[in-house]
C-alpha cells in the first residue's frame, strides 16, 4: 500500500509522529485509594475473570488500576481521574467520560498532553483513560480469521465496563472522544455499540479507513504504517486483513461506514488542515510533531481532514446532527487540549 518510493527521511518523520501521538472532595477521595501495590480483596472482575492487579496513586484524584485481560493475554493499564466526593463505598453511581489515546500513546497520554484534571475534575463525572495498545485500533483482531487477542474492544466495552461499575462508581450515562487513533476508536465504539454512549467525538480522527488515494497518504496506508510503527512483530493484515480481500471486516470498524447507526448520538468532529497553525509556529514544529523548515504538511492531519469531510457530509446527507470545527493546524497535542476545552460541555451535557 506504501509507495516503494517513500524516503527514509519520510518514514522517521511518520514514525515520530507516531510516537508522539497517535493528559471539599479532594481529601475524601484520596484517603479512598490505596496508594500503591495490589488491588484490594475485594476489587471486582469481570464475567470472563479479568481483574484489577494492581492499583496506584500517582496524583490527587488520580487512580491508576492494572487489569489483568483474558482476551489480551496479559495486562493493560487505565487511568481513572476520580470526580469529587469519590469513594468505594459511596452507595451511588457517576456519569463517565471516556477518553482514548492515540497511537503510540498510552493511558497516562490526556493528563499529560492536556488540561483535563483541571477542566474535567471540577464536574460530577468519572473520566476513563485506558490503554489501547501502541496500535491497537480499539479492535479485536482478525488474526487472519483466527480472532484471539488482541482484544481491545472486548477489553475496553466488556471487560473494563463491568470492573468500573461494579468497583469504581461508573454509572450508565456515557460519553467518548479521542485523539487520533482514539477519535477513530471512539466513534467506530459508539456506532458498534449503539445506545451504549450519548455522545460522540473525534480530535483528528482517520474516520474513514477504506479513502482511497493513491497519489497521497490513504486510509489503508495509515492503517500499514501504525501497525508498522507500532507493533513491529505483527503484521499489518493482522489487524482486519486486507482492505481489498476483507472488505466486509473493515466496513465494520470504518466510522464512514457505520454513520447510520450514530442516529441519536449527540456528535462533533474535528481536525486541522494540516497546515502549521499557532501552536506549531511556538512549540517546536518539525521535531517529530509536524511541519517544520524544509518539509510538507502534515500528511497525517490532511488526511484526517479529507476524511472528517467526507464522514460530516455522509451525516448531514443521512440527516444525522453533527457539529465540527475544522481549523489550520498539525497532529499533536497542543490542538487536541484546545479541543477538549471547548468541547467538553457538549459531551457533559448529555451526561449530567
Amino acid at each position: 500500500m506504501v509507495a516503494t518510493g517513500m524516503s527514509e527521511a519520510w518514514n522517521m518523520w511518520l514514525r515520530g509522529l507516531f510516537g508522539a501521538g497517535f493528559i471539599a472532595g479532594m481529601a475524601g477521595a484520596c484517603a479512598s485509594i490505596a496508594p500503591g501495590g495490589p488491588a484490594p480483596a475485594a476489587a471486582p472482575g469481570a464475567d470472563d475473570g479479568a481483574a484489577v492487579v494492581a492499583e496506584r496513586s500517582p496524583g490527587p484524584r488520580l487512580l491508576d488500576l492494572t487489569v489483568r485481560s483474558p482476551v489480551l493475554a496479559g495486562t493493560a493499564d487505565v487511568r481513572l481521574l476520580l470526580p469529587p466526593g469519590w469513594s468505594r463505598d459511596a452507595g451511588r453511581t457517576w456519569p463517565v467520560l471516556y477518553l482514548l489515546h492515540g497511537g503510540g500513546a498510552d493511558h497516562t497520554a490526556w493528563t499529560a498532553n492536556t488540561a483535563v484534571e483541571r477542566i474535567a475534575g471540577q464536574h460530577g463525572v468519572l473520566v476513563v483513560m485506558p490503554d489501547g495498545g501502541a496500535c491497537g485500533n480499539y479492535s479485536d483482531w482478525w488474526n487472519r480469521g483466527r480472532g484471539g487477542p488482541p482484544r481491545w474492544e472486548t477489553f475496553h466495552l466488556a471487560e473494563l465496563r463491568q470492573i468500573l461499575e461494579r468497583g469504581y462508581g461508573a454509572g450508565t450515562e456515557r460519553a467518548i472522544a479521542g485523539a487520533g487513533m482514539g477519535g477513530t476508536g471512539a466513534l467506530a465504539y459508539a456506532a458498534r455499540h449503539r445506545g451504549l454512549f450519548r455522545a460522540a467525538a473525534s480530535f483528528s480522527g482517520a474516520l474513514n479507513t477504506l479513502h482511497h488515494d493513491p497519489g497521497r497518504l490513504d486510509g489503508p496506508d495509515l492503517i500499514e504504517l501504525g501497525v508498522a510503527v507500532g507493533a513491529p512483530a505483527a503484521t499489518w493484515t493482522d489487524l482486519w486483513g486486507r482492505p481489498d480481500e476483507q472488505r466486509m471486516v473493515w466496513r465494520h470498524h470504518n466510522p464512514y461506514d457505520l454513520a447510520d447507526r450514530l442516529a441519536g448520538t449527540r456528535l462533533h468532529v474535528s481536525s486541522g488542515d494540516g497546515t502549521p497553525g499557532p501552536y506549531d509556529r511556538h512549540a517546536g514544529a518539525g521535531a517529530g510533531r509536524g511541519p517544520g523548515p524544509g518539509r510538507g504538511p502534515d500528511a497525517v492531519e490532511a488526511l484526517a481532514h479529507r476524511v472528517a469531510l467526507q464522514f460530516t457530509g455522509k451525516l448531514k446527507r443521512l440527516g444525522i446532527p453533527v457539529s465540527s470545527h475544522f481549523y489550520q493546524g498539525t497532529h499533536t497535542w497542543p490542538y487536541w487540549d484546545r479541543e477538549l476545552h471547548a468541547v467538553l460541555p457538549l459531551l457533559l451535557a448529555e451526561i449530567t
